[in-house]
């Protein structure tokens, strides 16, 4: 996403736990192109965006319950993340959700959230992927 956001131009606000920032080198090539913020506040990285974008905290990789009660307060997609962000704002998660805990059942079942239209998308890209590697 941080190289696809360069290529295009788009400005990144990426709000990360502290030691959990995204790969430096990924950072430092695509600042060259466009404007990335990182920053440990979510408050600050959600202001007047036009776009809120979460993933999953845990994962069958990892599930550690301490790591998840020690972000996800903070972390948390809510209505006063989204409060932030431009009014025509719009929420994306790559699903599975784990609801209450990223995101709230308000916010990915709220207006904004295009969640179910970004896997749709993502399912379409993916056939047109295999076609041309069957066709190769």
């Amino acid at each position: 996403m941080i190289f696809g956001s360069a290529l295009s131009g788009v400005t990144m606000s990426i709000a990360t736990p502290k030691g959990f920032e995204p790969d430096k080198s990924t950072v430092k090539v695509s600042q060259n192109l466009t404007d990335i913020e990182l920053t440990t506040d979510p408050l600050k990285a959600a202001k007047n965006a036009d776009v809120i974008v979460t993933d999953t905290y845990s994962s069958i990789h990892n599930n550690d319950p301490k790591r998840i009660k020690k972000f996800l307060p903070k972390f948390q997609v809510n209505d006063k993340i989204m409060d932030l962000a431009k009014k025509n704002a719009i929420f994306l998660h790559c699903l599975p959700a784990k609801r209450d805990q990223e995101v709230t059942s308000s916010v990915i079942d709220g207006p904004q959230s295009v969640v179910w239209d970004e896997a749709e998308n993502r399912l379409h890209s993916q056939k047109a992927l295999l076609s041309a590697l069957l066709h190769a």
